[in-house]
């Protein structure tokens, strides 16, 4: 494939020779792109009446191209910061996470705080975190500030806490464990603090283009008081509007008016109504099956309706991180009692969204439902954790962990899905998000890779109230992207099995084949509102 040197913005662009994925067309070979926008798509003979009226003509190859994805859950900063500083995610026990900490802190002098993300001891043969003596001895008495996979969590040296001395005195504090709760979050507030400017910046830059190398469209950053800054947030904001990802910025904090005021979607995303379940700070109703309590919830249900309610009359999306069932279950009757103070119809046109919403039962799938709620989840939390032997097991029993992430209830009852990755607690990685739905651990729960797929396109733009996108069809916004592949199919899940067919007589647009085991695809282009942002080298 080629591309011209002109600038993009007005240009018109014919896209043949391939596979479009267009519910326009299921037959579809090509594509025209007029003003940021998709103008047609159709057959190879009738793009030839197109040809001479476009500026430019580019040969797909017979590459696949689809609807740009939309993580709807990012941090980007810190997405950034693990991409280019210390990352433990794949480290495989006690003594390779000291190794690389050790390797890191040497590299860094300059440093005023290292700054970690990974860790997760339950995955490692000794079942235990690094202490802090362990890490004062790896890093030189040093500050270090390393944040446990799921970001509910944080290891810190005695320089790091002699940075924030008060953090001792706060709930989450217990001398020789991991930090949780307001000392988690004063303590990460003082390790961001020491990033510069500049520092930061190219965190945000390095995530961005790692986003759109994956054919990442747009993301949904989730900001807030307890995550990050307010200059984190608005930087991140301003850098959006340079070629690359479209960036939806949500900030976590009840006062709805500094929302507006920070350019937030919504006062939603990480606005905490719990922990995590790998950290024991997940709301449950009944106890951890390998630890004496069931969490702790951080807003009770009136809580809940105040914010819901003046999000509703101020015309903005509320949300919250909610992961554990009692959690959900707090969500639920407060978003039930603003719809009897503000009505019903006013709630469900907010499109309010729930991040995470692991710890659903039938009860609570029918309230979202009820309740026009978006489920704002993670497919790759139970490719990570899920199954009978994993963190989830671990923390809750396996009868407890078969019931999470149950992706085709919520489908079949008219839920909305947004998927998303969390990242930096899972990778980015949309075609992998998509396989980890299609092929949950418990079986009972998959979907097929055309719902997974939607989830993470379409769903992701109806989560912010956009109906008009996240398809290739005539008026939708030109976000797209180019992808090398193998053949493309079309699972025809049953009741009893799920088969893949490549019958055109379907009439059903093909994707790839993501059978645990095949490669997934690779990203060659992708294009936003028209405009290129990212072509793989060599291409």
């Amino acid at each position: 494939m080629s591309e011209s040197a002109t600038p993009a913005e007005h240009r018109t662009v014919l896209l043949r020779g391939g596979e479009v994925h267009s519910p326009a067309d299921p037959f579809a070979t090509a594509m025209v792109v007029e003003r940021g926008h998709v103008a047609w798509v159709g057959s190879e003979g009738a793009a030839d009446a197109f040809a001479s009226g476009v500026d430019e003509v580019i040969d797909l190859e017979g590459a696949l191209v689809t609807p740009a994805f939309v993580d709807a859950h990012v941090h980007t900063t810190a997405t950034g910061l693990a991409l280019t500083g210390l990352d433990l995610s794949s480290a495989a026990s006690l003594a390779e996470a000291a190794e690389r900490i050790r390797s890191y802190a040497g590299a860094r002098p300059a440093d005023r705080v290292l700054i970690g993300h990974g860790w997760d001891a339950s995955c490692w043969p000794e079942r235990r975190p690094l202490s802090r003596e362990e890490l004062d001895g790896l890093t030189g008495g040093r500050p270090l500030y390393l944040t446990r996979i799921d970001v509910h969590s944080a290891l810190v040296t005695t320089a790091m806490l002699d940075l924030v001395p008060a953090a001792r005195g706060m709930e989450g504090f217990r001398d020789g464990e991991p930090l949780t709760g307001e000392a988690h979050h004063a303590v990460r507030a003082a390790a961001y603090a020491s990033v510069s400017p500049g520092q930061r910046a190219e965190a945000q830059r390095a995530a961005l283009r790692h986003a759109v190398s994956l054919g990442i469209g747009t993301v949904h950053e989730c900001g807030g008081p307890d995550i990050s800054s307010e200059d984190d947030f608005t930087g991140l904001l301003k850098a959006a509007a340079e070629p690359g990802p479209r960036v939806v910025g949500y900030w976590a904090e009840t006062d709805v008016e500094r929302a507006r005021a920070l350019g937030a979607a919504g006062a939603a995303g990480d606005l905490f109504a719990d922990g995590s379940l790998g950290s024991h700070t997940a709301c449950l109703h009944e106890p951890y099956a390998d630890a004496p309590h069931a969490g702790a919830a951080h807003l009770d249900a009136a809580a809940v309706a105040a914010h819901v309610t003046e999000c509703t009359e101020a015309g903005l999306q509320a949300g919250f991180h909610a992961i554990g069932d009692h959690a959900i279950s707090n969500v639920v009757a407060g978003v039930r009692a603003a719809a009897d103070a503000v009505g019903l119809a006013r709630i469900r046109a907010a499109r309010h969204r729930v991040e995470h919403a692991e710890m659903l039962t039938p009860e609570t799938v029918a309230a979202f439902a009820e309740l026009g709620l978006t489920a704002s989840v993670q497919p790759a939390f139970d490719a990570a954790w899920g199954g009978d032997t994993g963190m989830y097991a671990q923390r809750l029993g396996v009868e407890r962990a078969r019931t999470l992430n149950p992706y085709a209830a919520l489908l079949r009852a008219g839920v909305p899905l947004a998927f998303g990755s969390d990242s930096p607690v899972t990778p980015l990685d949309p075609w992998g998000t998509v396989r980890a739905a299609a092929f949950h651990r418990t079986p009972e729960h998959r979907v097929s890779v055309r719902a997974a797929f939607t989830a993470h396109t379409r769903g992701g733009w109806r989560a912010v109230g956009r109906d008009d996108a996240g398809t290739l069809v005539p008026g939708a916004p030109a976000d797209y992207a180019v992808w090398r592949t193998g053949e493309l199919v079309v699972q025809a899940p049953d009741d009893r099995v799920a088969r893949w067919s490549t019958d055109p007589r379907s009439g059903t647009p093909g994707l790839p084949d993501l059978t645990p085991g095949n490669t997934l695809p690779e990203c060659l282009r992708t294009v936003v509102s028209g405009q290129t942002v990212y072509v793989r080298p060599g291409e």
